[in-house]
């Protein structure tokens, strides 16, 4: 399986829809999104949820995405198998991120820190456990290294058995990509990679 990875840009919008629409969650997965909460602070949710009245929640968060995408906020990597976005992985400068997203995760660290952060894999069913997140994690990497960050974090969950429906990505995952255990933090590990 060759896998091609792709920085999303708004110009891939169309993909990343396609993707989320129609493969991320076809396995009857409990998450509903398009990653658009991470970026966004409780009081920016509550406004554009006020906003939609009687709208279609889904079409309000996917509305959220797309302004996401035009403005960079939204940023991340798309996996494609012969032409077909088959995957997603959220990793953003950790600047980028507010002090306290909406869902109360705090990935935020200023500007001058050059740290990016790893939040979120979407993998489509029939293509996890083939490689798809490792290849993501392996770009992010790669390309945060030669953008001149010094590091990149990742968030797994602590648990003691693995979670099919792990948006994170497992421990093992960050782990195999060279990643270490430098803290633990509200049930999540907080996993580092030094790029320096």
């Amino acid at each position: 399986m060759n896998i091609t990875i792709k920085p999303l840009t708004p110009e891939l919008s169309a993909d990343y829809f396609d993707f989320f629409e129609h493969r991320a969650f076809t396995d009857d997965s409990p998450y509903r999104c398009y990653c658009q909460m991470y970026q966004m602070t409780k009081e920016q949710a509550k406004a554009a949820l006020d906003n939609a009245e009687g709208r279609d929640p889904g079409r309000v968060s996917r509305e959220v995405s797309e302004r996401q995408i035009d403005s960079g906020m939204l940023r991340g990597y798309l996996a494609f198998v012969d032409g077909v976005s088959i995957g997603w992985c959220n990793a953003n400068d950790k600047a980028n991120f507010p002090i306290e997203s909406c869902t109360g995760a705090r990935f935020h660290a200023p500007a001058e820190t050059r740290e990016k952060a790893v939040v979120c894999f979407e993998i489509a069913p029939e293509f996890r456990g083939k490689g798809v997140a490792t290849a993501l994690l392996r770009q992010v990497v790669a390309d945060a290294k030669a953008e001149g960050y010094i590091a990149v974090e990742g968030f797994p969950v602590v648990r003691s058995e693995r979670y099919e429906w792990d948006s994170a990505g497992p421990l093992r995952l960050y782990e195999r990509v060279g990643f270490v255990k430098v803290a633990e933090q509200d049930g999540f590990w907080v996993m580092r990679k030094e790029l320096k």
